[in-house]
């Protein structure tokens, strides 16, 4: 027993710990093991500290960037770039990560913009080897943002979404996973005042609908988010609008697969992070993407403008 509070005792303080650290605006790894490691190799991200200079290569970032989509995170620095006065029209952004075909990376000023794949599975391996470049680059005051797409309920296609909190399938703001055989709950909210400053640089673009809501993050694209449409489905039309209702009642305003680790990781690691993603249709409405292909383009470039535009007032750049 005496053993078991002691655990306990160090579990909380190191915990304590991260959070404090974090306060301080360093990336904070919560993994005391790493310390032990003469070299840490990002694997996926083809970078090691044995091979790569870290703090020379990486050490001036502020903003981070990710979206699922490799082209998409491109097109985004190369926007970025052009936005901040740092790249000249129809120059090309080499992929730092170009080692592996996990994930691309790109970088330009004080920006990086990485791709996470689809899923929470995905997500949470970019993002375990993301937070540790960072640590070993010394980056601090750094911010955070998911770009991406989404599912809306109740709000019209081309909407942009700013999460509040991140819930599962059951409305419940939190990540459920299993460590050791354990299961572990861990927060999903996400920064408060960055969710405030975004919604104001929406307003002062003026060039689409932006609300602040819940964030549904679930584990599959179909039967996960009470689709018609694929190759499984057990329920009816008339349970599927139930539940889309329910979560509607409780806050949530689009659907997507990766919030909920990213906002749980970056909690713990001190990192002040935001989600913002452009619903593509009204679940209320059906299930299938049927908007034409140059209507979706425009629409995915929504959250690209609206951090863009932050990003520079931030840099005091407006």
């Amino acid at each position: 027993m005496f053993v078991y509070i002691l655990y306990i005792f160090v579990y909380i303080l190191h915990v304590s710990q991260c959070c404090c650290l974090g306060r301080e605006n360093f990336i904070h790894l919560c993994n005391p093991h790493l310390e032990k490691m003469k070299e840490d190799i990002l694997y996926h991200f083809a970078l090691g500290t044995g091979t790569h200079d870290f703090p020379s290569l990486f050490g001036d970032v502020k903003f981070v960037c990710v979206g699922g989509s490799p082209s998409r995170m491109k097109a985004f620095i190369a926007y970025i770039a052009e936005e901040l006065g740092l790249g000249t029209p129809g120059c090309d952004y080499p992929n730092i990560c170009a080692g592996t075909d996990r994930y691309a990376m790109y970088k330009v000023g004080p920006v990086l913009s990485v791709s996470h794949g689809m899923g929470i599975p995905s997500i949470s391996i970019m993002l375990h080897e993301l937070i540790k470049l960072l640590y070993h680059a010394k980056c601090s005051d750094i911010t955070i943002i998911r770009i991406g797409t989404s599912g809306g309920i109740g709000l019209k296609p081309g909407s942009v979404v700013i999460t509040r909190q991140s819930v599962d399938a059951t409305f419940k703001p939190q990540l459920e996973q299993v460590v050791l055989g354990r299961t572990v709950i861990r927060s999903t909210n996400l920064d408060e005042q960055l969710a405030k400053d975004l919604m104001q640089c929406s307003k002062e673009i003026g060039q689409f609908n932006t609300v602040i809501g819940n964030t549904m993050c679930t584990l599959d694209f179909y039967e996960g988010q009470g689709r018609l449409d694929g190759a499984i489905c057990l329920y009816d039309e008339e349970e599927k609008l139930q539940y889309l209702k329910n979560a509607y009642e409780s806050g949530v305003r689009n659907i997507e697969m990766e919030s909920s680790v990213f906002a749980a990781m970056c909690n713990l690691s001190g990192l002040k992070a935001a989600v913002v993603c452009v619903t593509l249709l009204n679940r209320l409405e059906g299930d299938q993407i049927s908007s034409p292909h140059d209507v979706l383009v425009e629409y995915q470039k929504r959250p690209q403008k609206l951090v863009g535009y932050f990003i520079k007032k931030s840099l005091g750049k407006v």
